[in-house]
């Protein structure tokens, strides 16, 4: 049971952890990407205005004088071009040049593809009167600015991964240590209900005895003093009943896998259903069963017998007269499914989760029969879980509930 628990409180820390991670790797990569784009608007920008400096407008005519080598251009993986004030190209430096069309209103372009390019436009101003007469773009390919958030991306996802499995190392020391005390003393408080559980078995059956010795003779007594004894000895049994549930929860997860035996579970049913025929009849209760012979599992026969008459007996009590119970059987590779169906008051779907904790009793169908100490279905839980199984249920409200065990074969258990 803890050991879930800390998987679930590891896994709910590592969860956590990697969204405020992934979140601030995102903010790295965003906060980078914009600088690392600013900087290259910025060069391109200042490569433009050098440019515009060394174009001179004589008689309605650009006459273009680059001071940038083309080769330079080209190992740079830039290209300039100058365009006349109608965005027709005069002439160009460089191989990486944009495709898409002039826009002279568009300073900064983005061309996406196989050769990602950026551009920036800077108009052409007279030095005499500042008319604008042409206009200058420049191109940079985006290749290294990629290769550049490509290894940015390596590097976060590798530290994040890294952090992570660090961080689970910790976070199972961590978990460990948190719930050590819890389980101290949850341990303590099952050897204490075992302890006192077992202590209260003398004094019950001493009240029980001598509750039960004057009903033996009904004539030394009165009727008023017959259903006092008759209310205490109906107690005592509860009570009985009680305590002896509380020992067997305490006690459940202490049998040792090298006590238990091979087992027909097939012969526990059938003995089960012989044993509670008679009380099915007697509520007028159709009680079926569909088993598949010879289902063989290694476990604590006492165990799985009280497993399996904890849900017998919680189906037929919850049951009215004319309903059905049915027990089924089958067999998915190496794992055993016993259902334990009936056509009960059911359960509310509020109350699913809470069906096999102790004493829950907050649902009417779980009211519906008082006999009971309120612990078969959470001993029920316990066992299958000490055989390396579960309980499932699913209900609806006056049609019933099915109780699914699924186990695993003596087959399945000797190939973990």
């Amino acid at each position: 049971m803890f050991q879930r628990i800390r998987y679930r409180l590891l896994l709910s820390y590592l969860v956590v952890f990697a969204s405020l991670l992934g979140i601030f790797a995102i903010a790295v990569r965003f906060a980078f990407t914009h600088s690392l784009t600013e900087q290259i608007t910025d060069k391109l920008t200042a490569i433009g205005k050098a440019a515009a400096t060394n174009v001179e407008f004589e008689k309605g005519r650009l006459t273009i004088e680059s001071d940038f080598r083309p080769q330079d251009l080209i190992a740079s993986h830039q290209a300039l071009q100058w365009f006349d004030p109608q965005g027709n190209l005069i002439t160009q430096q460089g191989k990486t040049v944009l495709t898409l069309p002039f826009l002279p209103n568009k300073i900064v372009q983005i061309q996406t593809g196989k050769v990602p390019i950026q551009v920036v436009t800077v108009p052409i101003l007279a030095s005499d009167n500042g008319e604008l007469v042409g206009y200058v773009r420049v191109s940079q390919s985006l290749e290294e600015f990629n290769e550049t958030l490509e290894k940015l991306d390596w590097g976060l996802g590798g530290g994040i991964i890294i952090t992570l499995v660090l961080s689970s190392i910790g976070g199972i020391l961590l978990t460990r240590q948190a719930m050590q005390p819890i389980e101290d003393s949850f341990a303590k408080l099952k050897q204490f209900t075992a302890d006192a559980s077992h202590e209260l078995r003398s004094p019950l059956m001493a009240i029980k005895i001598n509750a039960e010795l004057p009903l033996e003779y009904p004539e030394e007594i009165g009727p008023k003093d017959a259903e006092k004894f008759q209310a205490i000895a109906n107690a005592t049994n509860q009570m009985t009943r009680l305590t002896e549930d509380l020992l067997m929860l305490a006690r459940t997860d202490r049998v040792s896998n090298q006590n238990r035996d091979t087992l027909n579970l097939t012969s526990i049913l059938e003995n089960l259903i012989q044993l509670y025929k008679l009380q099915a009849e007697a509520k007028q209760i159709n009680l079926k069963i569909q088993l598949i012979t010879n289902l063989q599992l290694i476990g604590d026969s006492v165990q799985l017998t009280r497993l399996f008459t904890n849900l017998v007996e919680n189906a037929l009590n919850y049951t009215p007269s004319g309903g059905v119970v049915e027990i089924k059987t089958s067999r998915v590779g190496s794992q055993l499914y016993v259902n334990v169906q009936d056509t009960g008051v059911g359960i509310a779907p509020e109350y699913i989760d809470k069906v096999f904790e102790r004493f829950w009793r907050a649902d009417q169908s779980r009211s519906y029969w008082s006999g009971g100490s309120g612990l078969g279905l959470a001993i029920a839980q316990a066992i299958a879980q000490n055989h390396g199984g579960l309980i499932s249920v699913t209900s609806q409200l006056g049609v019933g509930s099915c109780f699914t065990v699924r186990l695993a074969t003596s087959s399945g258990l000797t190939h973990r």
